[in-house]
């Protein structure tokens, strides 16, 4: 993969990233941490596709659904876990 399909493939990821936030909302580290995870969902689902031969959106040497998809499933995931709140353990 070329240097400029790379960095394509991460603003494609922040810009995800930031519409994640724009949509759920938060402080600042909540942004850059949509920001970060959404860079790891669009090269694990980069690196799925190549591995697996799948294909869905090419753009070039770039795979730009499964990136979307990987970066989408990554985020909502991310965004469920780090919502979750301790349960209170009061019974002993």
């Amino acid at each position: 993969m070329t240097l400029p399909s790379l960095l394509f493939g991460l603003v494609i990821a922040l810009m995800l990233g930031a519409l994640f936030h724009a949509v759920r909302g938060g402080s600042g580290a909540r942004l850059l941490f949509y920001m970060g995870v959404s860079a790891l969902g669009f090269a694990l689902g980069q690196w799925l596709g190549m591995q697996f031969g799948w294909v869905v959106y090419k753009f070039g040497a770039l795979d730009v659904g499964l990136g979307l998809v990987g970066g989408i499933l990554v985020l909502v995931i991310a965004d469920w876990l780090s919502r979750m709140e301790a349960r209170d353990k009061t019974g002993v």
